[in-house]
């Protein structure tokens, strides 16, 4: 059995007796005076008698679309061919429940009448009844609209004088209007049916508040005369949104109540109608049948709750089940299982949850392993690269000295005095990039050795400006600095912080273009705990795509075309080995600061700029001076 009908089912059926069940005790034992009881049976007798004219409605509507989709009838209609019309639509009609049709072409002329009368006899009638002129057709005749809403109505039938409730609809075939169809049941027919289901006599007024119609009695006109109203009780009930109520009045013997209420079907209200119902139709129950009513709900109701609990029981369990184990799971616990086994959907989505969980825990494993793997290339490639600097050092301090020695013995010959610089030159920036591995591989490998001291800020920005102000020179740079003298002194490694700022100061120079601004921009941020000194590098240069604002922070990272990297360190869009940023951040993150860049995006023709921000604490330095 299925969860849906596990749950659902047991509590459809018990909720539809609780209902029945406390609808009849609150209507006969909580409505306490007779008249309320007889109002609240004229409401639904009201509502029931309005339900059923709207299903017939729906049932005229059928009826119609029957006879005007019969292949060709809408094509003989419209060019007038009567002979068709009749041959078509008599047989049609015979197979509907309806009682009278009337088809009318798009001239406005009566092709074809059919009625059914008092015995079931068919009667064709063939002469001109006006039902084209009624306001019934005459609108659709006048719009011409193939998709008009239907029309009703009730009117008097001048073949047998009898009142129909009418309802009319455009005939069309291929979205033409192709004439009229209207079709009509007696009310003469529908009222005992009404009654039937509505268990009240029905009352139907004219327009001037004439009863034309009732269950009531034998319908005589003694009858009729006794129940018509005034023109304005007939409009107030025509304009009222609920029942509205008569007199009290006796017939045959009997008291009588009625309320009357406007004849609604759709957008159309066409006329009124009254139900009525004899005042001692309310027979009160003695005091043992309200005990009785009153023992059978408690005891119904301790039973759906019961049952309730049973059901709700059958899915909270294994629910319960089914959330402990993903909260395991999601704390890390891969060798829990859920333990159900039941058919239903619950026992299906814990099945799939415990194969999910098994291939979830086999990835983890493999994962893990893979780890593993990764660890040790990446530890190897540490030492790797750690290895190659120091293997590296050694040749190019010699490099080193012996071009130096070259460049001092030809200072008489400027052609190999400038090869001299050059091997120089070059020696240096591999120097520098054997510096910038091996500090790599203290970082990746956590040996970064910091040697705190009490330091200001201005004094490294400076020495790193010194190391710059060639670039700055033949790149025609401006370098500015703000607010560095007013900054505390704090404890930090020197020496390391002068290669933060190197880094990040050549990679504004770098990213700049010629006749751009470098600025350094130093503040205090008292209000944190703890305090922290920022400082800002500041560029007027291409700026950085967001896309890339945390990439650029990773080892080996390349900005822009790979092979304009050929070019000199401090050249626009110059070379590197990748490494400036990933060495700031370790050793800012060494100090227990931050790093991030900020820039508004990446265009080299608006120059956004970027902006470098570090970010220092200095809780350390004040527990010292404590």
């Amino acid at each position: 059995m299925s969860l849906r009908l596990k749950v659902a089912l047991p509590f459809v059926i018990l909720t539809m007796v609780v209902s029945v069940i406390g609808v009849y005790v609150v209507t006969r034992l909580v409505t306490s005076t007779l008249s309320e009881r007889l109002t609240n049976q004229l409401l639904e007798s009201g509502r029931v008698v309005s339900d059923s004219f709207i299903r017939q409605e729906a049932a005229h509507v059928q009826a119609a679309r029957i006879i005007a989709y019969t292949e060709g009838l809408a094509v003989a209609l419209k060019n007038e061919d009567r002979e068709v019309v009749l041959r078509l639509a008599a047989p049609a009609f015979n197979a509907t429940t309806i009682e009278n049709v009337i088809l009318i072409s798009p001239q406005g002329n009566e092709i074809a009448h059919f009625l059914i009368d008092k015995n079931g006899e068919f009667i064709q009638v063939d002469l001109d009844t006006g039902a084209s002129r009624s306001l019934l057709v005459s609108e659709f005749l006048r719009n011409r609209n193939p998709n008009e809403a239907p029309h009703r109505g009730l009117g008097a039938n001048l073949v047998n004088e009898e009142t129909y409730y009418y309802t009319a609809l455009p005939v069309t075939v291929d979205g033409e209007f192709d004439g009229v169809i209207v079709v009509g049941t007696s009310i003469r027919t529908i009222l005992p049916a009404f009654k039937t289901v509505a268990l009240a006599d029905i009352v139907i007024y004219g327009n001037n508040g004439q009863a034309i119609a009732t269950t009531l009695g034998a319908m005589d006109q003694e009858t009729l005369d006794t129940l018509t109203i005034t023109d304005a009780q007939y409009m107030e009930a025509l304009k009222a949104e609920d029942i509205v109520y008569g007199d009290n009045f006796d017939y045959a013997g009997r008291s009588y109540t009625l309320g009357r209420s406007p004849l609604q079907i759709g957008n159309d209200r066409i006329g009124v109608f009254a139900v009525v119902l004899p005042l001692d139709f309310v027979v009160d129950f003695a005091s043992n049948n309200r005990n009785t009513y009153i023992l059978v709900f408690t005891l119904l109701t301790i039973v759906v709750i019961v049952i309730g609990y049973f059901v709700s029981r059958m899915i909270i369990v294994p629910l319960y089940k089914l959330v402990y184990t993903s909260q395991a799971i999601a704390q890390g616990d891969l060798d829990s299982r859920t333990g159900i086994n039941s058919k239903d959907e619950i026992g299906t989505l814990a099945s799939t949850f415990d194969t999910m969980t098994e291939s979830l825990q086999e990835r983890t494993r493999q994962l893990e392993k893979a780890n593993e793997t990764l660890k040790q290339i990446d530890k190897t490639k540490t030492n790797f690269i750690q290895i190659s600097a120091h293997e590296l050092r050694t040749p190019l301090t010699l490099i080193m000295g012996y071009s130096q020695m070259l460049e001092q013995d030809t200072s008489k010959d400027p052609e190999l005095q400038k090869l001299a610089k050059g091997i120089l030159d070059g020696s240096e920036r591999m120097s520098d990039v054997v510096d910038s591995m091996l500090d790599v591989s203290r970082i990746d490998s956590d040996s970064l050795f910091l040697r705190k001291t009490s330091i200001e800020i201005e004094p490294v920005i400076r020495k790193v400006q010194k190391s710059f102000e060639p670039a700055f020179e033949e790149r025609n740079l401006t370098f500015k600095t703000e607010g560095l003298e007013k900054l505390p002194a704090f404890s930090a490694d020197p020496d390391m912080l002068q290669k933060v700022f190197y880094h990040l100061i050549m990679n504004a120079i770098k990213y700049t273009p010629d006749g751009g601004e470098v600025k350094v921009v130093g503040k205090y941020r008292n209000g944190k705990k703890p305090p922290e000194l920022e400082v800002a590098v500041v560029d007027t240069g291409i700026g950085i795509d967001p896309s890339m604002k945390e990439s650029i922070f990773e080892k080996f990272h390349q900005s822009g075309e790979v092979l304009l990297h050929s070019s000199g360190k401090t050249k626009f869009k110059g070379g590197g080995p990748g490494l400036g940023l990933a060495i700031a951040r370790g050793i800012v993150q060494a100090h227990g600061g931050k790093i991030w860049v900020e820039s508004k995006g990446y265009n080299e023709e608006k120059l956004p700029g970027s902006k470098f921000i570090v970010s220092l604490p200095l809780q350390k330095e004040r527990e010292q001076d404590s």
